[in-house]
């Protein structure tokens, strides 16, 4: 036990030292929130994938597996058909030139809309922090043995995060995610062979399940057909309202790294997707017969499995699933902090002041968002319920961000009207206890059968409702309401059509540098509403061989489980 706890400590001083050492870089807040837009490919793709993957779905994706079979896989493959997308938005966020995206409604809505979206960001990003504290402490627990406590662990751990997170913003986290996302493929692959051994291989665990459904991808029940379209069409309408998406796509030296950067580091979360669902189907053969805590299978198959091997193994897998918790958290952090001080604070209660006054808020902002985090880590019930939730939240505001970008005739009133609809819609087709109010207490029973799972209205049909009402409502509002003037809109995509290059100064968001000369419209409707710019030759080649890519992910899944 002695060298897995100095492995652990070694690990935690080297993040501390990483971490304070890129604070004495912080000169600006755009530093501390964007980094200066200095990282190559290598290290955003390991950022991205350190920052957007957590503990919380290797539990949830082993749970879900251990449950429900293959199919569980779609816990976090529910983004796997919008990475293609990730290659055409990248760009598109770079060009905004902004820090955070409510910089970008600010301009292209107005201040009302940007202070919503900086509102329903944080509470987005609490929940977050939430879920993978949650889902941390679930694995600690198991894997320790019992003796470190879910509440201890989750206190602990922010502790950690928190203590360099808060001195280096941005800049920190990118550094550090790039040894912390190392560290999370390690923890994903790690207790996967000794798993694989312990069931005798492939064929000793096709052998040890005797229901043929438990390998299929899509099975009859709860992941069907409409559950996989309807959670990939939310995860990719709910992708551009995360507040670290700015980070992922902005933090690079050019277009083409945001891109890889982006991209690249998505699919190697999807690899290590796999290895979690495997870990979780050897969970079924080994722990049949027993009676087990689903949020525990992940931390019980590290505690059975990993000792037995070698000394050293329990500490490295803590340590890496430290950095797995660190990685996303920092930045979260971050991100929650940068859309309190630079869209309500500088803009509502104190501008015109001093970039040291603003940092200080930026930092106290940062470990007010954690706070909140932790109450909603002690308050969620089980992880799977604490990701469905972030799922719901993170849609809300995603019909406003998608429509601003294609339709000039998005107004203000459509974006709050649209948000609003889809939070009431939810609400209401949901439980809510502390009003006493059960929508399927009440409804359920008059629903059609293809909408109900196990008597509920099921997941992938309150989406379709919440989104279709949001949609319509959007639509409908912006079209009896004002539009915004034309020249301000014609400033936003001027932007949005133009590439950011290398040496370009930083200025205003949403705002070209005087040397910078906008690039001509070109669109592929020719209407004066509507502004879907004719892609790149760049842009066709990458979408193109990303779905290539999601093709060969696909087909090797299919063949090891086949």
């Amino acid at each position: 036990m002695l060298i897995d706890w100095f492995i652990i400590i070694f690990y935690l001083i080297l993040v501390f030292i990483i971490g304070a050492n890129a604070a004495k870089k912080i000169s600006s807040t755009s530093d501390y929130f964007i980094s200066d837009r200095k990282f190559g490919k290598g290290m955003m793709m390991l950022f991205t994938f350190g920052t957007g993957t957590n503990t919380d779905q290797a539990v949830t994706v082993a749970s879900k597996t251990y449950t429900s079979g293959a199919s569980g896989i779609w816990y976090q493959w529910l983004w796997l058909f919008a990475t293609p997308f990730y290659w055409l938005l990248a760009p598109l966020f770079r060009r905004m030139r902004a820090v955070t995206t409510a910089d970008y409604l600010h301009k292209r809505y107005g201040q009302s809309v940007s202070i919503l979206f900086a509102i329903v960001g944080i509470a987005q990003l609490s929940v977050n922090i939430g879920v993978v504290l949650k889902a941390t402490s679930a694995l600690i627990y198991p894997v320790s043995g019992g003796s470190i406590s879910p509440e201890f662990a989750i206190i602990a751990m922010t502790i950690l995060f928190v203590s360099y997170g808060v001195l280096g913003g941005l800049n920190a986290a990118i550094i550090t995610d790039a040894l912390q996302g190392i560290l999370t493929v390690l923890l994903s692959f790690l207790i996967l062979p000794f798993a694989l051994d312990a069931v005798g291989g492939i064929d000793g665990l096709r052998s040890s399940i005797s229901d043929p459904s438990v390998f299929k991808v899509v099975a009859p029940g709860e992941i069907t057909t409409l559950y996989v379209i309807v959670i990939a069409v939310n995860g990719l309408i709910g992708w551009v309202t995360s507040p670290y998406s700015m980070a992922m796509c902005g933090a690079g030296k050019t277009e083409k790294e945001s891109r890889i950067g982006l991209v690249g580091g998505m699919l190697l979360k999807r690899v290590c997707t796999i290895a979690w669902v495997l870990t979780g189907l050897c969970a079924i053969g080994i722990y049949a017969n027993n009676s087990i805590n689903v949020d525990h299978v992940y931390g019980l198959m590290a505690h059975d499995l990993l000792p037995t091997i070698a000394p050293g193994l329990i500490g490295l897998f803590i340590a890496s699933m430290l950095a797995a918790v660190m990685s996303s958290c920092d930045a979260l952090m971050v991100s929650a902090s940068a859309l309190f001080t630079e869209n309500i604070y500088k803009t509502l209660i104190k501008p015109n002041q001093s970039v040291k006054h603003y940092l200080i808020v930026g930092r106290l902002t940062s470990i007010f968002v954690v706070l909140c985090g932790i109450t909603i880590a002690f308050g969620l019930s089980s992880v799977i319920s604490g990701l469905e939730m972030f799922w719901k939240v993170q849609a809300m505001m995603g019909i406003a961000i998608w429509i601003s970008f294609f339709w000039r005739r998005a107004t203000p009133e459509g974006a709050w009207a649209s948000t609003i609809c889809g939070f009431l819609v939810w609400f209401f087709t949901s439980k809510i206890d502390f009003i006493g109010w059960d929508f399927n207490a009440y409804f359920a029973a008059s629903l059609p059968g293809f909408m109900l799972y196990q008597g509920q209205l099921s997941l992938p049909w309150q989406m379709i409702i919440y989104l279709t009402f949001s949609l319509l409502t959007m639509i409908l509002v912006s079209i009896i309401t004002k539009p915004r003037d034309k020249e301000s809109l014609d400033r936003v995509y001027e932007c949005l059509r133009t590439p950011v290059l290398s040496d370009e100064p930083e200025v205003e968001p949403l705002t070209l540098p005087a040397t910078t000369k906008p690039a001509p419209r070109s669109v592929l409707i020719n209407h004066s509403d509507f502004e879907i710019n004719n892609p790149s030759k760049e842009s066709v080649i990458g979408f193109i061989a990303t779905w290539i890519s999601v093709g060969i992910l696909i087909k090797v899944f299919l063949w090891i489980i086949s």
